[in-house]
């Protein structure tokens, strides 16, 4: 199968993100206009006049560029929605990219919000498919709980050592998430604490699983070549990937749930793009999709970052800390964040620009290179992921 590289390269070079959390004084509308505008004033001070193409990501909150164009008083000028679960936001702005790369106009922006608190309720919210009734009615926190001795199975390691590298994920991204002022949860949290917690599915407990929230973030996006007429920092896209798979792991009696599938083979395919060869020592920071510690866990694996069945003790060695070898989620990730789904790929873009920017404070990775983004939408064996890959250099 052909996966290329963008023949004509793109940069981001203007970003914004709002805060995550519960904005109950506030609407979509609101949310979408401070990432827009902010991204605009951060690419040189460009105006909505000066952008020749919007793409909106939204899974429940809007319907039609019109979610757009109203709040921002935008006439005449094309808005195009864009949904694929949980993977939204990724996938808004790698339409964009591919608006900019084929030519047909110069400067882009993707944006991407999500108003969730409103409905009141305690997940994410899944627009019903009809059917006929017959598949089993699951929750997210139960169809992701089943990695857990999926993997214990497959690899000959106790339900209790995988338990240990899931406290430690929590541990960690919660403890990042503390020291980002955009996070909805600003507070580290001990070990003890997470491990004590009671069970909401299988073996995960509240502190295993991405909170619920509100929240909005946009790109500018203009040919490589054009970048730096609009900052002296850009961001520039090395490879996208989008996988989407057959849909039919769950109802296959031979599936392991420990197998997401479709990350290893997006991020192959951005690999191949971006010249990677040794992910594992050539990626200097990722942001991945853990919408539950055991998603982040096996996606050491699928990501070529671990070797198979090595993930948890790696975890537990500290590989994927802040100040480890290879920083996973030093933004404090969905854990930290929550998950308005149009927003969420593209908040996972933002801590990119401020790393590659130099701009991250606390959190600033020395010297990255090069930086991966994971987002993905569905359940085990369900499931689309889409891997973007940055540098600092063209």
């Amino acid at each position: 199968m052909a996966s290329h590289a963008l023949k004509n390269p793109v940069a981001v070079v203007g970003m914004a993100c709002t805060n995550f959390g519960e904005h109950w004084d506030r609407d979509v509308d609101d949310l979408l206009v401070e990432a827009t505008h902010g991204a605009l004033a951060s690419a040189g001070g460009l105006s909505v006049d000066d952008v020749d193409a919007f793409w909106l990501g939204s899974m429940i909150s809007g319907v039609s560029g019109l979610t757009l164009t109203r709040p921002l008083n935008i006439s005449h000028k094309p808005v195009t929605r864009v949904e694929n679960m949980c993977a939204t936001g990724s996938e808004t702005f790698r339409n964009a990219c591919f608006a900019v790369s084929s030519g047909a106009y110069d400067v882009v922006m993707a944006v991407g919000g999500e108003k969730l608190k409103d409905a009141g309720y305690s997940g994410l919210e899944m627009p019903s498919v009809p059917n006929d009734g017959t598949p089993a009615a699951l929750s997210a926190p139960a169809m992701y709980s089943m990695i857990v001795p999926a993997y214990a199975r497959r690899y000959g390691v106790s339900e209790a050592q995988i338990k240990d590298a899931m406290t430690h994920i929590a541990w960690k991204n919660h403890g990042n998430g503390a020291l980002n002022p955009r996070a909805q949860f600003r507070k580290a949290v001990s070990k003890e604490t997470i491990a004590a917690a009671p069970s909401l599915a299988g073996n995960l407990s509240v502190f295993d699983c991405s909170g619920v929230a509100d929240g909005a973030a946009a790109a500018v996006i203009v040919r490589a070549e054009d970048a730096y007429k609009y900052t002296d920092r850009p961001l520039f896209i090395r490879a996208l990937a989008l996988d989407a798979g057959s849909g039919t792991g769950r109802f296959d009696s031979d599936y392991d749930y420990s197998d997401l599938s479709e990350a290893a083979v997006s991020a192959q395919q951005a690999y191949a793009q971006a010249g990677i060869t040794d992910p594992a020592s050539q990626i200097s920071l990722a942001e991945v999709h853990d919408c539950f510690t055991p998603t982040e866990l096996v996606l050491m694996e699928e990501l070529g970052f671990s070797e198979r069945g090595k993930a948890w003790s790696d975890v537990l060695d500290g590989r994927y800390d802040r100040g480890g070898a290879l920083p996973v989620n030093v933004d404090g990730g969905l854990k930290s964040f929550g998950h308005p789904i149009g927003a969420s790929g593209l908040r996972m873009m933002y801590e990119m620009w401020l790393q590659f920017r130099g701009e991250a404070g606390e959190r600033q990775v020395p010297d990255p290179t090069f930086g991966l983004i994971q987002n993905q939408g569905g359940s085990p064996g369900d499931l689309v992921s889409v891997v973007t890959i940055v540098s600092g250099s063209a």
